[in-house]
């Protein structure tokens, strides 16, 4: 995949974003990446723009992660754009604004076809841009009291860069709606339209995440790919010899592929297929050195009982 970078930002400008922009990747190949900016509700500018085009290059060039999940801390998922950005922008040239566009247009579009599959987790406000990002997500889980808006009008502005992905998200009827009315709605109407997939309690939020996780590496990893492409593939296309023979192809190929042929046997012979096998090994890995930590910390906590 051809990475997009904002290249007009310096690297050591990207780096200084680090802290507001968390990445981890866990022992089950699931990537996090925290908007971590909470003083301003998680608002990105240029520079958090261009570290999350980076990170997410990143994840879509690593075969060893198989999903991501997009958060924040504190209690607004994202406010959108930062306001000191907008000012500033402002007063830059029509060329310069529509560098910076052009920036946030290819960091939605990294994200929405990352080939692994993407959980957004939106416990608060998302609004603007992180609208945006939610409607570039395969799955949205939405804590009960989330809401979202499109705020741009109210400031004279328009939902552009990240409009291919809410009109997908949400449908044409309902963005000429929200797209002119700025209104404020929230998770139990954004489920109706179609932009978030389950609502919790905000207490459940991150068992929920972890569940649909569970669920998504629970199949084959290559398959969950070519699934995802399949359907940014064929949306919208006409139904004709071409596409026919197009999907036929992409089945064919996967029977005969190792996982194909490994999901295949692994149904007919009655046992867990190698993938899952492999991911119970990371776990109980996992386990055992929590265990490990736990048997020294309660040794540690034992030895300064005795020394009082």
């Amino acid at each position: 995949m051809k990475n997009i970078t904002a290249t007009y930002i310096d690297s050591n400008i990207i780096d200084s974003a680090i802290d507001k922009v968390l990445f981890s990747v866990d022992l089950k190949g699931v990537a996090t990446v925290t908007l971590n900016n909470p003083d301003k509700h998680n608002a990105f500018d240029d520079i958090i723009i261009a570290r999350l085009t980076e990170i997410f290059n990143e994840i879509a060039n690593r075969d060893d992660i198989q999903v991501m999940v997009l958060a924040s801390t504190g209690k607004s998922f994202s406010a959108g754009a930062d306001l000191g950005w907008m000012k500033r922008m402002a007063a830059y040239s029509y060329e310069d604004n529509l560098k910076d566009a052009n920036a946030l247009a290819n960091m939605l579009k990294v994200l929405n076809f990352l080939p692994q599959p993407t959980i957004a987790k939106i416990q608060g406000a998302a609004f603007g841009g992180a609208v945006g990002l939610a409607s570039c997500c395969d799955i949205v889980i939405a804590a009960n009291k989330a809401s979202f808006c499109l705020s741009e009008v109210k400031l004279g502005l328009i939902p552009a860069t990240i409009s291919p992905y809410v009109v997908n998200a949400i449908g044409l009827k309902a963005s000429r709606r929200y797209f002119i009315t700025a209104e404020r709605f929230f998770a139990e109407t954004a489920k109706q339209l179609g932009l978030v997939d389950e609502i919790v309690k905000l207490t459940e939020l991150d068992s929920e995440v972890d569940k649909m996780i569970t669920t998504l590496l629970a199949n084959g990893p290559q398959a969950v790919r070519h699934a995802k492409k399949l359907a940014l593939d064929v949306a919208y296309q006409n139904i004709d010899d071409e596409l026919l023979k197009d999907t036929s192809e992409r089945i064919a190929r996967l029977r005969v592929s190792d996982e194909g042929q490994e999901g295949l046997g692994s149904f007919f012979e009655k046992r867990s297929p190698d993938w899952q096998s492999a991911k119970l090994m990371q776990n109980e890995v996992k386990n055992d050195v929590k265990k490990e930590a736990n048997k020294e910390f309660t040794a540690e906590s034992s030895k300064g009982s005795n020394n009082d």
